[in-house]
């Protein structure tokens, strides 16, 4: 069954709420949003498939971020293709209207719960990759890496364990409910949540301070020191410019061994190159991620005309947002990451690839952190 109208006194209860310009162009996108976030999903998914491909060869697995890279895309990869049904039904053959039958209400709940958990997963991998390349940097011989690169299995599987568990009240939120239509007495079926009930505000609590703000801070402030080792590594490299020019005088005074320790070494250059795509990784996932823990706050505390009337403007916009940091990853390491390119082309392209870059990486990727 299809339904526009709202009652009249759940316009009159919310009536004021999120009006305005921004609005207009919101509902106005909202008209585009199947289609545009369906070929995103396809993009993505074909691209997550491909990250996953590469990320698993010998090469590649040997490092412990690769690892986590990996499973990121699994994530990213199972949230689009579970999006690509919604988003089909929803926006493109329902054109905007609301399906109050049995089976939608369930598909809607569960698509709910399905997203919030693998989103939740992706957090907690992105906090691991954040914190893993933080200590690699900060502390690469200290008991710390020591211990995380002894236990890199457990800390990829631990977001996976978590997360189920940090969504836990949502599953006591929202239910499916039926109700009747007056003129016809037919059964109407649709998503319910008691906006009054404890357990509503705390779970946007959860939601959005510990599920999303918390990790925005703590990767907002790794983000930061990383930024200030890249800049340190740059100011470095600019002071050690000249090293060929003193090298080559050097030869004449017999001033080699002196000289030698000057350059920086490759590892090292690989090392800032590896940062820099985190970095872009960390600040991508930010820029989503904020918002929807910002909503969710905004939701808890104005309570439920907020949450139906200017969350569903902005959902879009935040889904759109989220399905394109699930779909870049592919074009993120492709343009960022050497080591990445050479095997996909090593995949997908051997009779054009030599063995000998693929062995003189394979060596370099044993080598490195």
């Amino acid at each position: 069954m299809k339904i526009k109208n709202k009652s009249l006194a759940e316009i009159s209860e919310c009536e004021g709420y999120c009006q305005g310009e921004i609005y207009k162009w919101l509902r106005t996108y909202n008209g585009m949003h199947g289609y545009v976030s369906l070929l995103i999903c396809i993009f993505g998914t074909i691209a997550n498939i491909l990250n996953i491909m590469v990320l698993t060869r010998k090469e590649m697995a040997k490092a412990p971020i690769n690892n986590i890279l990996k499973w990121l895309a699994v994530a990213d990869m199972f949230v689009m293709l579970e999006y690509i049904p919604y988003t089909s039904y929803q926006y493109i053959y329902m054109k905007g209207d609301k399906d109050l039958s049995y089976g939608w209400a369930v598909y809607l709940l569960f698509h709910m719960h399905f997203t919030q958990i693998l989103h939740t997963i992706s957090i907690g991998l992105t906090v691991t990759l954040a914190i893993w390349r933080y200590v690699a940097i900060r502390h690469p011989n200290g008991s710390c890496a020591n211990f995380l690169l002894a236990h890199s299995r457990e800390a990829i599987l631990f977001p996976f364990l978590i997360s189920p568990i940090l969504c836990l009240p949502t599953y006591f939120v929202f239910k499916v409910r039926e109700t009747h239509e007056l003129a016809t007495d037919e059964a109407m079926f649709h998503v319910y949540f008691d906006n009054n009930s404890i357990l509503y505000r705390f779970n946007f609590w959860i939601h959005s301070v510990i599920i999303k703000l918390l990790p925005c801070c703590i990767l907002t402030i790794i983000s930061l020191v990383l930024m200030h080792v890249l800049c340190e590594a740059s100011r470095r490299r600019l002071k050690l410019k000249d090293y060929d020019t003193t090298a080559k005088y050097a030869i004449q005074f017999n001033l080699n061994d002196q000289t030698k320790s000057k350059r920086p070494p490759r590892c090292d250059r690989r090392n800032d190159r590896t940062t820099l795509l985190l970095v872009a990784v960390l600040i991508l996932f930010l820029v989503t991620e904020f918002p929807q823990g910002l909503l969710g706050l905004l939701s808890g505390i104005l309570k439920k005309c907020f949450f139906e009337h200017c969350y569903p403007p902005f959902g879009e916009i935040v889904d759109l947002l989220a399905l394109i940091n699930a779909a870049v990853g592919f074009v993120l390491y492709g343009f960022m990451s050497k080591q990445f390119r050479t095997t996909f082309r090593s995949l997908f392209f051997k009779r054009h690839f030599g063995s000998s870059e693929m062995t003189r990486l394979t060596r370099v990727t044993t080598t490195c952190v």
